[in-house]
């Protein structure tokens, strides 16, 4: 029989906490922060201090404001790489729609054309189903933006260059992959990255861009898509198990290698140096345990600043 989950005032959520062993230094505080983020989602960080997997119960001495430091790091983890995959996506499209303007032509009827792509028996399905999902976001947003609406009503026609503004992340991760083999290897290219690499690298890039921006928990966040091992993996000498590396496969720092090799230097430079100072800022604001452990959570290895060497 289930259990529904019925409403609790923000007394009764601040008391919940306390019987688990949360410290409230300040019950209006506290209170205040649990109206404005929401208890469900505040609580998704607790178990980083509860005293084991199994008892959960906080850590004695874990206080409310430990909790909510955790919050808003992640929150800061987002918005940090939010910008820099945005930087990735942009660069992807303009050389997308680079390449394939190139070499078929600047009007929907020649770069849409499926003969443009994978011809292999296997992905003729995957390659019209990509297609079908452009034109339907080009017919879908194309007056929503003014250099689209402009060109439609004033041409005729969208060339790509322009097209790829109404084009999710995703849709683009999508068409990279059903491109065919020397498209995608003169894209790949561009990056020093193999094209199966990149199929990958992109797929988990849209993956974490849409946890950003619909502001879901990001630090212990894994996706299905596993990257290969890079010279990060072996220079950083991170731990394996039974042959595999533990960190940097499918997990935030995973994100970090993709964009290591993806972003310019300077552009990664700020990006690393922007997440650094947050985790010095959180190590100062958290008492009950190592920071190392929340790291590990995130799939970073001890030694991950070396990465900027």
């Amino acid at each position: 029989m289930r259990n529904d989950k019925l409403f609790k005032t923000l007394e009764e959520q601040v008391d919940i906490l306390k019987a688990k062993g949360l410290t409230i230094n300040n019950y209006d505080y506290a209170k205040d922060v649990l109206l404005r983020e929401n208890y469900f989602f505040l609580s998704g960080y607790r178990h980083l201090f509860f005293r084991d997997k199994k008892d959960h119960r906080f850590i004695e001495g874990t206080t409310f404001e430990e909790l909510y430091s955790m919050f808003l790091f992640d929150r800061s983890l987002r918005n940090i790489l939010f910008e820099y995959i945005l930087i990735v996506e942009n660069n992807i499209k303009s050389i997308i729609s680079y390449q394939l303007s190139k070499k078929y032509g600047y009007k929907e009827k020649d770069y849409l054309d499926s003969k443009n792509f994978n011809q292999d028996n296997l992905k003729v399905r995957q390659v019209n189903d990509v297609l079908n999902k452009m034109k339907r976001q080009i017919k879908n947003n194309v007056y929503d933006h003014t250099a689209t609406m402009h060109y439609a009503n004033n041409y005729g026609y969208i060339p790509m260059w322009i097209m790829v503004k109404v084009l999710s992340f995703g849709i683009i991760s999508e068409l990279y992959s059903i491109l065919k083999a020397n498209d995608q290897y003169e894209i790949a290219e561009i990056y020093h990255v193999e094209p199966d690499d990149l199929t990958v690298y992109l797929a988990i890039l849209s993956n974490f861009r849409n946890l950003c921006a619909h502001e879901d928990i990001l630090y212990d966040h894994k996706t299905k898509r596993i990257i290969g091992d890079t010279i990060y993996h072996k220079k950083l000498n991170i731990p394996q198990e039974e042959g595999e590396y533990i960190y940097g496969k499918n997990d935030l720092f995973a994100v970090i290698i993709i964009l290591k090799q993806l972003l310019t230097k300077d552009d990664f430079r700020c990006m690393f140096n922007e997440i650094c100072y947050e985790i010095d800022y959180l190590e100062g604001k958290i008492d009950v345990i190592p920071i190392m452990s929340i790291l590990n959570q995130i799939g970073f290895p001890e030694n991950y600043r070396d990465i900027m060497e």
